[in-house]
C-alpha cells in the first residue's frame, strides 16, 4: 500500500496532483513541450505509469491540465492590478504592465507551448474559456469607461501587449522599458 503523505486521501492527491503540475511545467520549461510525456512525467515524480494514471489518461489530458491551472492565477494577478488601479487609464495601465510581466514570464512561454500542441476540442474549449477570462478585468474596465466594442478593444489591446513582448530583451532594463512606455503610451493615446 502507497504511502500517504497529508492528513486525508483527498489532501494527499491535491498535493500529488501540485506536484505533477508542477513537474510538467518544469518538464517544458527545462526541456521543451516535446518532452512531456507520461512516460518522463512518471520518472521526474518517481511514481510508476500506472500510479500516473490515476492522475492523467494521457499526454492531451495532461497537457490541458497543465495548461488550465496557469490560467486562473494569471486572471487573478490582472483583476488585482486593475483594482489597485485609480481611474481608467490608469486601471487599463496596470492591466497591461500586468499581462506584460505575465508574458515575460518563463510560466507563459511554457503554456502556450503546450497550447500549441494538438488536443482534443473538449480541451481547447476550456482552455479558450480559460484564456477569454484573462480580457475581462480588461473589459470591465472599458465597459466602466463606456468604450465602444470593450470585447474587441480588449482584445487588440492584448495583441499589443503579445507584440510588445516579442521585442523586449532579456536584462536589458533601458531598452525594456522603454519598449513598455511605448505600448502604455500607444495603448492608451494611439498616434499623436
Amino acid at each position: 500500500m502507497p504511502r500517504i503523505s497529508a492528513d486525508t486521501l483527498a489532501e494527499h492527491r491535491a498535493n500529488r496532483l501540485r506536484d505533477l503540475l508542477d513537474a510538467g511545467r518544469d518538464i517544458v520549461a527545462t526541456e521543451g513541450a516535446d518532452a512531456l510525456t507520461l512516460a518522463a512525467l512518471a520518472r521526474r515524480v518517481g511514481l510508476s505509469r500506472p500510479s500516473l494514471y490515476e492522475y492523467f489518461r494521457s499526454r492531451e489530458e495532461l497537457v490541458a491540465a497543465i495548461v488550465t491551472d496557469e490560467l486562473p492565477g494569471w486572471v487573478r494577478k490582472l483583476a488585482e492590478a486593475v483594482r489597485a488601479a485609480d481611474g481608467v487609464s490608469a486601471k487599463v495601465e496596470a492591466y497591461v504592465r500586468a499581462e506584460l510581466e505575465i508574458i515575460a514570464d518563463g510560466s507563459h512561454g511554457a503554456v502556450v507551448a503546450l497550447s500549441a500542441h494538438a488536443l482534443p476540442e473538449a480541451a481547447r474549449s476550456r482552455i479558450r474559456a480559460e484564456h477569454d477570462k484573462l480580457l475581462a478585468p480588461l473589459v470591465d474596465v472599458l465597459v466602466e469607461a463606456g468604450v465602444p466594442g470593450p470585447g474587441l478593444r480588449a482584445q487588440l489591446i492584448h495583441g499589443a501587449v503579445e507584440a510588445a513582448a516579442r521585442v523586449l530583451r532579456p536584462g536589458d532594463g533601458g531598452h525594456n522599458a522603454t519598449v513598455v512606455a511605448a505600448l502604455v503610451d500607444q495603448v492608451l493615446h494611439g498616434l499623436p
